[in-house]
C-alpha cells in the first residue's frame, strides 16, 4: 500500500478532497506503507515548491522509496527530478528518454496497460540494464484482467530474445528488493507467495499461492468476494443538453499565429499512449455554435466538476472516431469528474446523465440503441460486482463504442487519461483547456465567460 503524493494531481482542476504533507508524513509511518506513489507533479519537484519538497523529504525520513511521474522529461530538468531523491518512472515512451533517466540512477518500469503501451519501445532496455527495469500495467481493464497481467510481458520478452533470469528479475526480483516487501523470494521464513507457470516461454499461470494457500488455479479466483459499502462522493445535479452547448462568442480563441477566427485548439488522443497531440485546426460551426465535425474526425469533450455544480469545461478532440452518439466515465484520473467526447450535445447529456445518476460508471449512449452503463459505485471508480462479472460487461460496453466507430483500441481508457494534466500536451480539467508544457491553461472555462 502507499499514499498518493498529489492529490490533486495540480492546482488547475477541482479535487473531492486534498492530502497535505502533513497527511502523506502520517501515512507513510505505518508499517504497511511502503513507498510514496508517483510524483505527478513534476513541475512542483523542479520549482522546490515546499510542500511537494517536504512530501519527498517525509519519504526518504522514513526510508521509503519515491515513485516517479515525469513524461517526457529529458535533460537537465531530467537529472534534477531524479536528484530531488524520485527513483522511478513508468511514463517513458521512448527508448532514449527511459535510457536518459536509467544512466542517470532511476529505475524504468515497462508499462503495457489497456491503453498505454509502452513495452515494444522499452523492452530492449531489459537486456543492458537487468537490475534496473520492472514491469506494471498501470492502468488495465478488467476483461484484458482475466486474460493475464504481468506474465503475458514475461511471455513477450521472451519472445524478443531476453534470458529467462533477466525476465524473472524484472517481474518478481527487482519489485520485491526496490520497494522493501516482505513477499516474493521465497527465502527460508518467508510467506510461501508463489505462482506456478507450465513453462518458462509462455509462462501460462497453473496456481497461485498466498501464504502457502492456493487461491486460483487455471485462471479462476478461489478468494471469496466479501460484501462491500459503497463509499462515495458524488454531488452534481443532472445536465441539460444546453449544458454542452458552445457559442461561438463564449471560447476557443484563435491562434495569435493564425488571423481565421476559425483556427482552433484540438486534442488528438494518440492510440497506445497518454500523451496528446496540441493541434491547429479549424473548428466548425452550426447556428452560432461550435459543433463537433464527424467528417474530419473533431468531436466535442467535456469534463463536468461531479463534486458540485459548475458550468461545463469544453473543447474538441481528434482521433476517437465516434459516428454517432457519445461516451461518458467518472474514471478521469486524476481527480475524477465526469469526461465525455461525443458527435452532438443531446448525447453527451444523456452520457453523462447516465453516470452521475449511477454515481459514477462508464456509459455509452447512440440514438440507435439507447444507454448502456457498467456502473461504479464505490468512489464512481470501482464496482462492487464479481471481478468476472464486470470483465463481461466492460467488454460488452468496450465492444459497443468501438460499433459506435471508435477506432481506439480501449476508448475508455484513453478517455480517462484526457483530463490528466500532468501528461503533456494538451488536456481538459473541469477549469479549462491545459497546456502540458506551459503548465498553464490555453482558454478560459465557459464559468469564465458567464461570469
Amino acid at each position: 500500500m502507499e499514499p498518493p503524493s498529489c492529490v490533486p494531481a495540480t492546482q488547475f482542476e477541482t479535487a473531492g478532497a486534498a492530502l497535505n504533507a502533513a497527511d502523506v508524513r502520517k501515512l507513510l509511518e505505518r508499517e504497511d506503507v511502503r513507498y510514496l506513489s508517483e510524483m505527478m507533479n513534476f513541475p512542483g519537484v523542479l520549482f522546490k515548491d515546499p510542500e511537494v519538497m517536504e512530501k519527498i523529504k517525509a519519504a526518504h525520513d522514513l526510508g521509503k522509496p519515491v515513485d516517479g511521474h515525469a513524461p517526457g522529461l529529458r535533460g537537465d530538468a531530467a537529472r534534477n527530478y531524479i536528484a530531488a531523491g524520485i527513483s522511478t518512472d513508468h511514463e517513458c515512451f521512448t527508448e532514449e528518454e527511459a535510457r536518459d533517466k536509467l544512466e542517470a540512477g532511476m529505475k524504468i518500469i515497462i508499462r503495457e496497460g489497456s491503453a498505454a503501451r509502452n513495452f515494444d519501445a522499452l523492452i530492449p532496455l531489459l537486456k543492458e540494464y537487468p537490475n534496473d527495469i520492472l514491469f506494471c500495467s498501470d492502468d488495465k481493464h478488467p476483461d484484458s484482467l482475466v486474460l493475464g497481467h504481468i506474465n503475458q510481458l514475461c511471455a513477450r520478452a521472451i519472445q524478443a530474445g531476453v534470458d529467462a533470469w533477466s525476465v524473472l528479475k524484472a517481474a518478481c526480483l527487482n519489485p520485491v528488493l526496490h520497494y522493501k516487501l516482505d513477499v516474493g523470494l521465497l527465502r527460508e521464513g518467508d510467506p510461501a507467495d508463489a505462482v506456478i507457470v507450465k513453462d518458462l516461454e509462455n509462462f501460462e499461470v497453473t496456481h497461485t499461492f498466498i501464504n502457502g494457500e492456493q487461491v486460483a488455479q487455471q485462471g479462476k479466483s478461489f478468494i471469496q468476494a466479501k460484501p462491500a459499502v459503497a463509499i462515495n462522493q458524488f454531488d452534481c445535479n443532472l445536465k441539460t443538453p444546453e449544458d454542452f452547448a458552445l457559442s461561438s462568442t463564449d471560447t476557443l480563441p484563435p491562434f495569435s499565429s493564425h488571423h481565421d477566427p476559425l483556427v482552433i485548439p484540438v486534442m488528438e488522443a494518440l492510440d497506445g499512449q497518454l500523451i496528446t497531440t496540441y493541434l491547429q485546426e479549424k473548428g466548425k460551426i452550426e447556428n452560432g455554435f461550435w459543433v463537433a465535425d464527424t467528417e474530419r474526425d473533431i468531436l466535442k469533450i467535456v469534463v463536468v466538476n461531479r463534486y458540485h455544480n459548475a458550468p461545463v469545461s469544453i473543447a474538441f478532440i481528434k482521433n476517437f472516431g465516434l459516428k454517432t452518439g457519445a461516451i461518458a466515465s467518472s474514471v478521469a484520473h486524476d481527480s475524477h469528474n465526469i469526461v465525455a467526447v461525443g458527435v452532438d450535445d443531446n448525447s453527451i447529456c444523456e452520457a453523462v446523465n447516465a453516470v452521475i445518476h449511477a454515481k459514477g460508471g462508464v456509459s455509452i449512449y447512440t440514438p440507435e440503441n439507447g444507454i448502456d452503463l457498467v456502473a461504479l459505485p464505490v468512489a464512481g471508480l470501482m464496482s462492487t460486482d464479481d471481478g468476472y462479472k464486470v470483465a463481461e460487461a466492460y467488454s460488452r460496453i468496450d465492444q459497443a463504442a468501438k460499433q459506435a466507430g471508435s477506432t481506439l483500441g480501449s476508448p475508455f481508457m484513453t478517455l480517462s487519461f484526457m483530463a490528466l494534466l500532468v501528461i503533456p500536451h494538451l488536456k481538459l480539467s473541469d477549469k479549462g483547456l491545459f497546456d502540458g508544457d506551459k503548465f498553464e491553461f490555453v482558454t478560459s472555462t465557459k464559468s469564465d465567460v458567464i461570469q
